[in-house]
């Protein structure tokens, strides 16, 4: 028997009769009538477990498509690199440079999409016989981007060839500069901007208002790469690599599969294949940084989405928060085991570092929103201090999104009367065109991002200004956002059913992330056999079903909010329980193990 919800019962019936949890969510089951019909002809004729023929229907996946979602490579997936605008350009200049030896400069943006893209092409051009420099800016001295004095450092090194990374594509003052030194740019970016481009040779941005390539989900890092491969096709046109082996750009994968995992862009399309076949480079460690920093990040079992995202990306961003922002390029790119173990070591320190200041700053911004606004901040929580990092304010901002479902952002005054801010958005609302609008108004001396995230300076005295400003043009989108408090679920299975090898199978329908969401499951009224609070306010539970079997869990983060009380406060009962699976590898064994995202009390006479 289905549990109610599910499949023929009616498409707005809340699964397990669950209207508000204890996150204050609705339940849904994620698949409609139509949708419970493909999974069905998925699972016939594919021959696979019904929960993963839904995981697949539910992302679009029919039949047909099923083996190549499956298996995703990136010689299927991987485009013309001519269709985006300006890559044969950009990609002559860059051959030019390799083939007479010019001395080729690489200033990318100091976060983990900017670091492995700096390091994909330091790699890459060295064994074409290239020797660039790489820059990276100081987050809090130079801020996002290229700028004069940088550029001129770079020029007096005798760089003739400037290629931004992550950056640039908004550039115009600093790149005006560069071509008034002499030095050509190629851009290589991926970030919203104008109709107007700065003065570069190519700006190879397929988020360009001119572009149609379709490529506009893929983070820098992924641009680079594309590049590279264009850069190949031109270098092997020329003659460049007669008697010599060209480079293989495969064995890279690695590097381009953590900027796409850690930039948190869609993993669809060509994205996917970068994350899956990336995903099997670096889990022969052989770039020496990666390995390192998996070692100090304790990281047990195969490399993961999880793995890159939560362990490996952190501690790269914490070079660039909070100590110096060229440690992750240099440890991706080097191949010596010793300077990346110092390295690695060194991002560790400053990844601890990092989450205790976390810790105190989110507590005093969530103590400010509440002073202020009560339990109700309005479409955008805004939240500022003279006291904090502003390395750190974008987590703050994540934070603060997290615990009041809004847009937020997070502003550090550490340095005078204008500050450094951060914020995230929900989804469905377009935080970074809003502070773009901020700009144009006047509002702001600097500002941009993407939908989900987006960064801005501004002046103390006109912080009310901002948070109404923004406030006016997200209303509308919030609105609508809070109002849709469902949480989509993927199907039903009790602790039983919840095997190594299902979680297996599941896993090929990955990776999960931004674009292609996680699959959640309902576990309906498992008794709580064990829970405690465990590290950092997480919650540790076991959870047993009818016939005795039992799963273990985590909410993590949760002790403090109503998920983690009524979990603790339910030992010995029953809960409905959803969340992700996954597997916990320790001593060379796999064991499932349940994230647990939300929890509800069964109604007494049903489940």
């Amino acid at each position: 028997m289905r549990p109610t919800g599910f499949a023929e019962e009616t498409e707005d019936r809340a699964v397990l009769g669950v209207t508000s949890s204890a996150s204050g969510r609705v339940w849904r089951d994620r698949l409609d009538a139509a949708g419970a019909t493909r999974a069905l002809g998925l699972a016939q004729r594919l021959d696979l477990p019904d929960i993963v023929a839904r995981v697949l229907a539910a992302r679009g996946v029919d039949a047909d498509e099923a083996a190549g979602f499956l298996d995703p490579t990136i010689k299927a997936l991987m485009p013309d690199p001519s269709v985006v605008t300006a890559m044969d350009v950009g990609v002559a200049r860059l051959a030019d440079a390799v083939v007479n030896r010019e001395p080729i400069a690489l200033f990318a943006d100091y976060d983990v999409d900017g670091a492995t893209s700096a390091a994909l092409m330091r790699r890459h051009l060295v064994r074409l016989g290239a020797d660039p420099i790489v820059y990276i800016p100081d987050r809090l001295i130079e801020g996002y981007g290229p700028n004069p004095e940088a550029i001129e450092g770079l020029r007096a090194r005798g760089a003739s060839l400037l290629v931004t990374l992550d950056c640039g594509s908004t550039s115009h003052e600093a790149l005006a500069h560069a071509r008034r030194l002499g030095l050509d740019t190629v851009v290589i970016d991926h970030h919203g901007c104008g109709l107007e481009l700065p003065p570069a040779v190519a700006v190879i941005n397929p988020n360009r208002h001119d572009d149609l390539s379709g490529l506009g989900h893929l983070c820098a890092c992924g641009v680079a790469f594309v590049t590279l491969v264009a850069l190949n096709r031109e270098l092997r046109r020329r003659g460049f690599f007669l008697g010599g082996k060209e480079p293989d750009l495969l064995a890279m994968l690695d590097l381009v599969a953590l900027g796409t995992v850690a930039d948190v862009v869609p993993l669809t399309g060509l994205n996917r294949a970068f994350v899956v076949k990336g995903l099997q480079v670096a889990r022969r460690r052989g770039n020496a940084g990666l390995a390192a920093l998996a070692a100090v990040a304790r990281v047990s079992g195969p490399m993961s989405p999880y793995h890159l995202g939560f362990l490996i990306g952190p501690r790269i961003n914490a070079g660039g928060r909070i100590g110096d922002a060229g440690l992750g390029s240099r440890l991706l790119a080097t191949d010596d085991p010793v300077e990346a173990e110092k390295i690695a070591a060194e991002l560790d320190r400053l990844n601890k570092e990092r989450q205790v200041m976390e810790a105190a700053m989110v507590e005093e911004a969530d103590a400010q929103v509440v002073a202020r606004f009560g339990t109700d901040p309005g479409p955008i929580v805004v939240t500022a201090s003279p006291d904090w990092h502003p390395g750190v304010v974008g987590l703050i901002a994540s934070r603060l999104k997290e615990r009041w479902h809004r847009s937020a952002l997070a502003v550090a005054f550490d340095r005078g009367p204008l500050g450094t801010g951060s914020g995230r958005s929900v989804p469905g609302v377009d935080l970074g065109a809003a502070v773009r609008a901020a700009v144009e108004a006047g509002l702001i001396p600097k500002g941009g991002g993407h939908a989900m995230a987006a960064g801005l300076t501004v002046a103390e005295d006109r912080l009310d200004a901002v948070r109404d400003f923004l406030a006016e043009r997200l209303a509308e989108g919030v609105g609508a956002a809070t109002a849709r408090r469902e949480l989509a679920i993927d199907g039903a299975m009790t602790a039983t059913g919840a095997t190594v090898s299902l979680v297996e199978t599941l896993e090929r329908a990955g990776p999960y992330g931004s674009g292609q969401p996680e699959p959640l499951f309902a576990f309906p009224a498992h008794r709580v056999a064990f829970a405690d609070e465990v590290g950092q306010g997480h919650v540790r539970l076991s959870l047993a079903s009818g016939d005795g079997t039992t799963l273990k869990a985590i909410a993590f983060r949760a002790a403090s909010e109503p998920i983690g009380r009524t979990i603790l406060e339910a030992r010995g009962r029953s809960l409905h329980v959803v969340g992700a699976l996954g597997l916990d590898h320790w001593q060379g064994d796999a064991r499932v193990q349940l994230r647990v995202v939300d929890v509800a009390e069964p109604r007494i006479g049903g489940l």
